[in-house]
């Protein structure tokens, strides 16, 4: 993988790379075989799937100063419609704020440390638009952490 990154970036086919699904320790890895710095990693996240808080994905983008594509970041469509504890912490603070549940999970996984970007998969305008109102909207910390326990399924220590 490395050899193929090397060849694309030498022949002018890409500027940068960036790594998708990787763990910390594959990152590592395949940088250590190539003469220049990926600059981004791109994991599943989404109050859906919170692993990368957890597994150090977002350390180590963090440690690395890497940017951080969110994919899924409405976990396949299931926080925008569907139920459960988390769907009910995103409506919660939704409510609270005033927008709706995907704009919520969009403004969280915004508020990380890491300032993940959420890729946003609609090609429906509206839906765009929608996501685009997150920038402008800040959860509190408390709120932050009531997804995250909602997420895990069970109260933080």
């Amino acid at each position: 993988t490395a050899e193929a990154l090397v060849r694309l970036r030498d022949s002018g086919k890409i500027l940068e790379a960036g790594v998708s699904n990787h763990t910390p320790a594959q990152l590592s890895a395949l940088q250590a075989h190539l003469p220049f710095r990926l600059v981004s990693t791109q994991p599943q996240l989404s109050p859906h799937c919170i692993e990368p808080i957890h597994d150090g994905v977002l350390d180590q983008a963090l440690e690395r100063g890497l940017a951080v594509l969110a994919w899924s970041p409405l976990g396949g469509g299931r926080l925008a419609t569907g139920h459960g504890p988390v769907a009910d912490a995103l409506d919660r603070v939704a409510m609270g704020l005033g927008v709706s549940r995907s704009v919520t999970a969009y403004a969280w996984i915004l508020q990380h440390p890491a300032r993940p970007i959420p890729i946003v998969g609609s090609q429906r305008p509206e839906r765009i638009r929608e996501a685009a109102l997150a920038r402008d909207v800040l959860l509190s910390r408390s709120d932050w952490y009531a997804v995250l326990a909602a997420a895990r399924g069970a109260p933080l220590p």
